[in-house]
């Protein structure tokens, strides 16, 4: 419970403290020189289409690093329509937490090629962005009707940034991440992680074995370590295959099936609605019961795992080709952030706009992955 319920939620909420905090450190010293108000009045223009003003500019820019900051910052937005339109569409914003998946998945799809892979990776942004305005003029256009105010902005004077100023505004939206975001990330973690750890079960045939062949290993340590390891791998891919969460992704893995999705990767999809980075090591965990996705060897493993039950169709690659376009498109769009939801209720004064905004980014994310997977498999991407 401490080490890996505790521990690792505070560890998923920290480690992306420092490119949060960075990229509110750049935006605070381009407030202060005046040019970010001249970009907001330039983006009014843009925005005004959608149903969205300038003012929605920075809230939509913090978002991409994370948008419960960016939620927060919806308060600038001075007309109510526009903002809680604002609030609805910034997690369409590709945020530091989807960025692991994003080069798994592109990595995946294309080996060896690096400026492929990096199209798609920033497709992926490019794709978040035009979801987020195209959904600003659906709900404007529907539920939050209304003129829009013309945008009305006193634009400061050009001048030298202050880094002092700069710093006392990271450190204070850092901290107000920490609070936000921590306290809600380490309930979910926490509860994943037990989820995730019973029922304990006992070790499969063929860990035992490794660990009796183990046993009699003498004066070799190398040999007698990888036997332990290899034994200690399928016994961990094994109790998270039998946990409560793998039962449950077996439940669910019918909805998902659609997708391409077998019951291991809804098990993925399913922990990384606490954190969605958390997908990535939920996979390699499951897959080759190892955490360290990073390393070569567990990325080849991953790469080559096979399906195994015929409700998945036993023997595919569990990342053939159509899968991983319709994974990506499903985590580009999909709001599996519940630490998001809980600000949204929070900032939009009514929990009702929570629950709509899950159901709206669900539906486009699920009918997205669907054509994905359906045109991939169409254009020969099996």
């Amino acid at each position: 419970l401490l080490v890996q319920g505790v521990v690792g939620a505070v560890g998923a909420t920290v480690i992306f403290l420092p490119q949060i905090c960075l990229l509110f450190f750049m935006i605070s010293l381009l407030e202060d020189t005046g040019y970010l108000a001249r970009a907001a009045f330039v983006m009014d223009r843009v925005l005004r289409p959608f149903g969205l003003a300038g003012h929605s500019f920075v809230p939509l820019l913090s978002s991409h690093a994370c948008a419960l900051p960016g939620i927060m910052s919806c308060r600038a937005v001075p007309d109510p329509r526009e903002r809680l339109a604002t609030i609805l569409v910034a997690p369409f914003m590709t945020c530091a937490a989807r960025l692991p998946v994003y080069v798994l998945l592109t990595s995946l799809l294309f080996p060896g090629q690096p400026l492929r892979a990096a199209l798609a990776f920033m497709g992926c942004y490019a794709l978040g962005i035009a979801a987020g305005v195209g959904s600003a003029l659906l709900v404007r256009r529907t539920i939050l009707r209304g003129k829009s105010r013309p945008m009305a902005l006193e634009l400061p004077s050009y001048k030298l940034p202050s880094v002092r100023t700069a710093l006392v505004t990271t450190y204070d939206r850092g901290l107000s991440f920490i609070k936000n975001a921590g306290t809600n990330i380490l309930a979910i973690c926490i509860v994943l992680w037990w989820l995730g750890s019973f029922p304990h079960v006992a070790p499969p045939t063929a860990a035992l074995e490794l660990r009796e062949r183990a046993a009699l290993v003498q004066n070799d340590e190398p040999a007698k370590a990888d036997l332990e390891g290899q034994a200690d791998r399928l016994a961990a891919s094994h109790g998270k295959a039998e946990s409560f969460l793998g039962q449950i992704g077996r439940t669910v893995q019918p909805v998902f099936a659609p997708l391409g999705f077998d019951w291991q990767l809804t098990v993925g999809v399913m922990a990384s609605f606490a954190a969605r980075e958390v997908f990535v090591s939920t996979m390699s965990v499951v897959l080759t019961g190892r955490e360290e996705a990073e390393d070569e060897g567990v990325f080849a493993q991953l790469s080559q795992s096979r399906r195994t039950e015929a409700g998945g169709g036993a023997g595919r690659l569990v990342f053939d080709q159509p899968t991983a376009w319709s994974l990506l498109v499903f985590f580009v769009l999909a709001m599996q952030c519940l630490p998001t939801l809980v600000v949204t209720a929070k900032e939009s004064g009514n929990v009702k706009w929570a629950l709509l905004q899950l159901a709206w980014m669900s539906g486009v994310a699920y009918a997205a992955a669907f054509l994905a997977y359906r045109l991939a498999l169409a254009f020969g991407g099996g």
